[in-house]
């Protein structure tokens, strides 16, 4: 009768100095090549690489053992990922802050960022590097606490009165105001601004009928439309539309969606966009360009958006004094076939 082999005892847990043994470099360079990979000389930083992957070395990076005391965790927080404006944003801070060898911990706010307070202390909690905010923290203590810890705070997608810390977007108001001149331009007098119950698309609206009083025309009308605003909403926006006497000859919506929506309404009713009915949309998706009439649109580079952020997380990390607090990206309006 065989006797059963007992289990192999486990392998000891590859350390950091057995990656610099087989690397042929000391403990402190492999602490450089986690904390700060650029400053490694290419084919040293290989040699670590390799030394990693044949012991299967995985670093405590919380367990102070590296050189520095950085987490290298980046906290991204945005109101949502689906059918998002954000995803270029996103797509460009994950994909850049990898390459410096950061987490980025990804926290869904909530159209009303409710969640915003929520997700900030779990961030704080774990020590991360950055927190990058593309949602709008209205909760005044949330911003003090966050004033008062040592974490770099990044607002994004707009330029708040009072930064955190440093704001990288652009101004929904002068958005507003760029949209009501080229309109005015094109002769429209009855917009209908179809506004969504949030601080920014509010800006935006403010803006336009500034601009828009300016220009000497009545106050422009304007729909509340629901957050998180859904191509359904489109239905309500055309019967409020439809209501109006006379009805308005331009409707501005606060997202591309909902243009693509009234547009669809617009024709199934029987309308000619734009000659009857025009429409004006925001955040130039890339059905924008596909849809038939195309929609006019607003551009917002949200991959720089991501970029700038990145860049400034970078600085810090270098231990340079940002004097800079805002950083404007502008934007820029489409006219395409639908206005």
């Amino acid at each position: 009768m065989r006797t059963r082999k007992p289990p192999n005892p486990r392998q000891p847990i590859p350390k950091l100095d057995d990656v610099a043994t087989r690397a042929g470099v000391s403990a402190a360079t492999v602490s450089r090549y986690y904390n700060n990979p650029s400053i490694v000389a290419p084919a040293t930083a290989s040699r670590i690489q390799k030394a990693i992957e044949s012991t299967g070395y995985v670093p405590n990076l919380l367990a102070g053992g590296l050189a520095s005391s950085r987490s290298r965790l980046v906290a991204v927080l945005v109101p949502e990922v689906a059918q998002s404006i954000f995803n270029d944003t996103i797509e460009a801070m994950s994909a850049e802050l990898s390459l410096d060898g950061n987490i980025v911990m990804l926290g869904l706010t909530g159209a009303d960022n409710l969640r915003m307070p929520q997700l900030v202390n779990a961030a704080l909690a774990r020590r991360a590097d950055g927190i990058i905010l593309t949602g709008i923290i209205t909760d005044a203590e949330t911003r003090e606490q966050l004033r008062r810890r040592d974490v770099t705070v990044i607002e994004t997608w707009g330029i708040p009165d009072d930064p955190i810390d440093i704001a990288v977007g652009f101004s929904h108001r002068a958005v507003g105001r760029d949209i009501a001149r080229f309109l005015h331009g094109r002769g429209y007098t009855r917009p209908l601004l179809a506004v969504a119950e949030g601080a920014r698309a509010r800006q935006r609206r403010d803006g336009f009928r500034d601009e828009w009083r300016n220009a000497g025309h009545e106050p422009a009308a304007a729909i509340d439309v629901p957050l998180p605003t859904r191509f359904a909403h489109s239905r309500l926006v055309w019967r409020s539309a439809t209501q109006r006497d006379p009805m308005p000859d331009v409707i501005v919506c606060g997202s591309d969606l909902l243009a693509q929506g009234v547009i669809i309404e617009a024709q199934s009713a029987g309308l000619r966009v734009p000659d009857q009915m025009a429409v004006v949309g925001f955040g130039n998706l890339a059905i924008s360009g596909d849809m038939r009439p195309s929609i006019t649109t607003v551009d917002v580079d949200g991959a720089r958006i991501g970029r700038e952020a990145v860049a400034v997380l970078r600085r810090r990390a270098a231990g340079e004094r940002i004097v800079q607090k805002v950083i404007d990206v502008g934007f820029r309006l489409i006219a395409r076939e639908s206005a």
